[in-house]
């Protein structure tokens, strides 16, 4: 069992579930890795389009991967190279291969606040039902524990699974209170679950709703939010 693993089957068998107790393990390339790149990963991270089609044109495996897992596709998610992406897709790169990190391109995306790759991504093929991370999540629910509203609006445009509980036992919208800090950014993004129809009544492990959680960390926006819709 990996280090990481062992750590978040800790948190479940605690039921410490703080703000901070569960880190997004998502990691980009380093300027280690990114200096030795050469080929498609090395065209992919600049968005040398022209490379790309020249290379694949060779024979290049669209799909190799370095160290990370990563192939080009991931690469050029992580550098924001909307046209390396576009054209690795039209190539025929796998746009639903997980990295060693088991993020796809739409979940690097939704991590990164990256609400045009999201769109772009599941565009080009990407599902945005993909199961992703060590929690079995989705890139819906590292978007709402990150408040990333306006990525959070894609997801829902691209019909992400509103109520996927992930291994920690809990939805995206109970992440957006649980994982989130009450604030702006993530009761924008528990409304917009909430008006797109994420259910309000599942619970977590201990049998508590987000209103149970918004109520219990004197979130008073959040709580009226959730109040409101389970009386609808």
């Amino acid at each position: 069992m990996s280090r990481l693993r062992a750590f978040v089957t800790a948190v479940l068998a605690l039921g410490w579930f703080a703000a901070g107790a569960v880190a997004e393990a998502q990691v980009s390339p380093s300027p280690a890795e990114v200096a030795g790149y050469g080929g498609l990963h090395a065209a992919a991270w600049s968005g040398d389009v022209a490379e790309i089609r020249r290379l694949a044109a060779t024979g290049a495996d669209l799909n190799a991967t370095e160290g990370a897992g990563r192939t080009p596709l991931h690469v050029a998610t992580f550098a924001s190279q909307d046209a390396a992406v576009r054209v690795l897709a039209e190539l025929g790169a796998d746009t639903n291969r997980l990295e060693h990190g088991l993020y796809d391109i739409i979940t690097i995306a939704a991590v990164a606040d990256d609400p045009e790759m999201v769109k772009l991504a599941t565009s080009v093929g990407g599902n945005a039902a993909n199961i992703t991370s060590i929690y079995d999540g989705t890139a819906l629910i590292a978007a709402a524990h990150l408040g990333h509203v306006e990525v959070v609006s894609a997801l829902i445009e691209a019909k992400a699974p509103l109520d996927h509980i992930n291994n920690l036992g809990w939805t995206a919208l109970m992440e957006s209170v649980v994982l989130g800090d009450g604030g702006p950014r993530h009761v924008a993004t528990a409304r917009a679950l909430v008006e797109a129809g994420a259910d309000t009544t599942i619970t977590d492990r201990q049998g508590r709703t987000p209103l149970d959680h918004a109520r219990q960390r004197g979130y008073a926006e959040m709580t009226a939010l959730l109040e409101q819709a389970q009386r609808r």
